[in-house]
């Protein structure tokens, strides 16, 4: 699963606003200042807070840095 990167680059959290990257396993955009990861349905990100899971930080550590 792979969004546009121009798509990725215009994306950001619901919460805070911050950037969000690829998340392990690609299913999910996490938002690494606030742990949340939002899952990626169909190729479309539902970016919605209430969709969204807190990241223990073992989770967080496999995720990619910006």
């Amino acid at each position: 699963m792979n969004l546009p990167a121009n798509l990725l680059a215009i994306l950001a959290c619901p919460s805070c606003k911050g950037k969000l990257v690829w998340g392990p396993e690609r299913k999910t955009l996490v938002c690494r200042g606030e742990r949340l990861a939002y899952p990626v349905v169909n190729g479309i990100p539902a970016m919605v807070a209430s969709e969204a899971r807190e990241l223990s930080p073992e989770e967080l550590e496999g995720v990619d840095k910006l």
